[in-house]
């Protein structure tokens, strides 16, 4: 009885995790200009992140911003809302401060995306910090007809 208790409360804690893991980033403002998309902290391995966007997520353009710790991005994922998707890769070390590269989404225009999955791994440094990603995206304003 005590063990199926604990496994149903290990399970029901790991599955807090996975849900708390994937809230989407929610963006409100059409204004011209970089917003932030979302922000994440990165621990000391090679990992795969996913982050979800709802709202107002036309962009033509995303890049990463990095503090407290260097990450390695290796590559990204971008799906849109019409299904397609664009596959990057990154291969960049970004120190800290620092960004990535600006990342030129296909289509000519703005695109609405509904998700980013990073692949990355947090480089040592001296005083084990995590790093902390930020999503940034570019809106112009301007949609393909």
């Amino acid at each position: 009885m005590k063990k199926t208790i604990i496994i149903m409360l290990l399970a029901i804690a790991g599955s807090f995790g996975i849900v708390s893991a994937q809230t989407p980033a929610v963006m409100v403002s059409d204004a011209a200009g970089w917003h932030k998309i979302a922000e994440k902290a990165v621990a000391f391995k090679m990992d795969r992140d996913e982050i979800s966007v709802v709202g107002s997520d036309r962009f033509s353009t995303i890049k990463f911003k990095v503090t407290e710790a260097a990450i390695y991005l290796v590559s990204l994922e971008i799906t849109f809302e019409s299904g397609d998707k664009q596959d990057v890769k990154i291969n960049q070390e970004i120190k800290t401060p620092g960004e990535s590269r600006t990342i030129d989404l296909k289509g000519g225009a703005e695109r609405s995306i509904k998700k980013i999955i990073f692949v990355y791994k947090t480089l040592p440094n001296s005083k084990d910090e995590k790093a902390r990603v930020e999503i940034w995206g570019l809106k112009t304003n301007v949609v393909k007809k």
